[in-house]
């Protein structure tokens, strides 16, 4: 017999579950269930799915699974809810359904939960706010077209970074409304409902043009990051055009240059742009699977000083960039602290996919077993062929590991060169994580200053310091 199972809402997890359980609970197989959401049209010969089973019956399930199923359900495919109810009664089954990464339904639930976190992810880099009313009537309106059914999955964090701020965002399913104190959600709105400027704007554009760095721009990787389909709700992006074509010229201008000296032996920029590609499609260890992308290293060709840490945390693997977080943060601080030039600094990463726990929402970093180093090694090592620095320094004892081949302690090689196979000087320091993670302040004061002053030893004798000369080619 056919049942229908109706849902108030396109992301109504809770109302998911509580169906799924009842349904599971009366052993109706998936085919026999039709999902819809509100009073959509549905089977005329179905019945309404009614809990068969005693008050309190219920059954446990693993946390992944739950956590999984709380993000794929956002997602656009109309199928999710069916698809989740198989994995409901496969996982009652075998309860280790979801460690086969290569059974068809859970990579394509995980394919769904990834393709939701990053639509989350880019509403919350490309959403901007234009301020309407004056006085107490000011408030904040942000027009948005999701993929996914992620506005009530994102509500938090916009509370959270403007809880002072009185605020709307707009969609066409569902709009969500901040007055300060209390969150609202309306149905959905139209382009026309949102405002299309503000006198920000101008001030946010001229400020946009000079930070602007032609050095830096790939416009594949951009558009990557950036579609632009986003670009019609960034005030910014009517800039970009211009600011490319410059930063073409000037590109063209550069590797020119970089061509004459790799005639005369130089490094070559083809070769390591090549090698990135290369890296971007890396299965070498599991961890492929689950990142989001390959965080190669950056910097200029030439650099004298390279810098390895363990692996990209959170933010890196969401910006597709080494030391963009919080431990990245404090390490640009430190360098500069240090007289160290970071532009003249190539900086990588041991392991170069993000390894975590899925804990909730969210991505607790989880350190890289001995396999993960050694297959990843041999990205570090080409990275090395190809930058030649004569000074590395290993962030932690993993990049430690790397760069030796064997496993040190930090305590035991820090403080001192060790030659290399190529002739190359390395050091060891600590992570600026760890420092992030001392919970004494005087002892993270102290340790800081260290860090910082073994910093300033390895940028003196790589002749980076910012005393020196102009920085190489940057990639």
């Amino acid at each position: 017999m056919t049942r229908v199972a109706t849902l108030a809402a396109t992301d109504d997890f809770d109302g998911w579950r509580t169906a799924a359980r009842a349904l599971a609970l009366a052993r109706v197989p998936a085919g026999d269930v039709i999902w819809q959401v509100g009073e959509q049209p549905t089977d005329l010969f179905g019945d309404e799915a009614e809990p068969d089973a005693a008050p309190g019956a219920g059954f446990s399930v693993p946390r992944p699974f739950v956590d999984l199923a709380r993000t794929a359900i956002a997602h656009a495919d109309p199928e999710r809810f069916a698809l989740l109810y198989t994995a409901l009664l496969r996982i009652r089954a075998n309860p280790a359904l979801l460690d086969d990464r290569a059974d068809p339904l859970v990579g394509r639930l995980e394919s769904m939960a990834k393709q939701v976190r990053r639509d989350i992810h880019k509403m919350r880099a490309f959403l901007r706010f234009r301020e309407i009313g004056e006085g107490e009537a000011t408030r904040f309106v942000a027009w948005w077209e999701p993929e996914h059914h992620i506005v009530r999955l994102n509500a938090d964090f916009f509370v959270r970074r403007f809880a002072t701020m009185r605020w709307s965002i707009l969609t066409p399913e569902l709009s969500v409304h901040w007055d300060g104190e209390t969150l609202d959600f309306s149905p959905g709105a139209t382009r026309a409902d949102a405002p299309d400027g503000d006198p920000l704007e101008e001030t946010w554009a001229t400020y946009y043009s000079n930070i602007f760095n032609p050095a830096r721009v790939k416009i594949g990787a951009m558009l990557k990051e950036m579609p632009r389909k986003y670009w019609k709700n960034m005030p910014e992006t009517a800039l970009v055009p211009g600011l490319i074509a410059g930063a073409q010229a000037r590109e063209a201008e550069m590797a020119e240059k970089s061509r004459a000296k790799q005639a005369v032996g130089g490094n070559s920029l083809i070769a390591w742009e090549a090698l990135r590609e290369e890296a971007a499609h890396c299965t070498r260890c599991p961890l492929h699977a689950h990142a989001t992308q390959t965080v190669f290293g950056e910097g200029p060709i030439d650099a004298a000083l390279m810098f390895v840490g363990e692996q990209p945390g959170d933010q890196e693997d969401l910006a597709g960039k080494p030391f963009v977080g919080p431990a990245g943060q404090l390490f640009d601080r430190a360098l500069a602290e240090a007289g160290v030039d970071r532009a003249r600094t190539y900086v990588s990463n041991a392991v170069k996919h993000f390894k975590y726990e899925q804990r909730g929402k969210r991505r607790i970093h989880s350190k890289p077993n001995g396999a993960e180093i050694e297959a990843c090694r041999w990205w570090i090592d080409r990275e090395r062929d190809l930058i030649r620095p004569p000074v590395t320094v290993a962030l932690g004892a993993t990049a430690a590991r790397s760069l030796m081949g064997k496993v040190v302690t930090i305590s035991g090689t820090r403080g001192r060169a060790h030659m290399l196979a190529d002739g190359g000087e390395a050091w060891v320091t600590v992570h600026p994580s760890y420092l992030l993670r001392l919970p004494d302040e005087a002892a993270a004061a102290a340790e800081y200053a260290r860090f910082v002053e073994e910093l300033r030893q390895v940028g003196e004798r790589a002749g980076v310091m910012l005393s020196g000369s102009s920085p190489g080619k940057t990639i």
